[in-house]
């Protein structure tokens, strides 16, 4: 995970906090699909979860959710980053 390897150049344990603080939010969200923020500005499906600053943009999928990407809630975030139903790990 991209954040916790920044995280890890300041303060490795926070990195490790952070990583299980993510898990933590996001492991109920398969059966939890109503705690999560419609977003169909963004693409078909998307659902947005916030967490700290960071927002955990995640996918309805026959199983539940799907994570999508965990971004920066200061970043400028459009419908291009979420284009594809398919990404590279599954």
């Amino acid at each position: 995970m991209d954040i916790a390897r920044v995280i890890t150049l300041d303060n490795p344990t926070r990195a490790l906090q952070f990583v299980d603080e993510l898990e933590g939010k996001c492991g109920p969200l398969g059966g939890a699909t109503g705690i999560v923020t419609a977003r169909a500005d963004l693409g078909h499906n998307i659902r947005m979860l916030a967490h700290r600053s960071f927002l955990v943009s995640c996918r309805e999928v026959s199983k539940g959710l799907r994570i999508e990407r965990i971004l920066h809630g200061a970043r400028d975030i459009a419908g291009e980053d979420f284009e594809t139903d398919v990404l590279p790990w599954g």
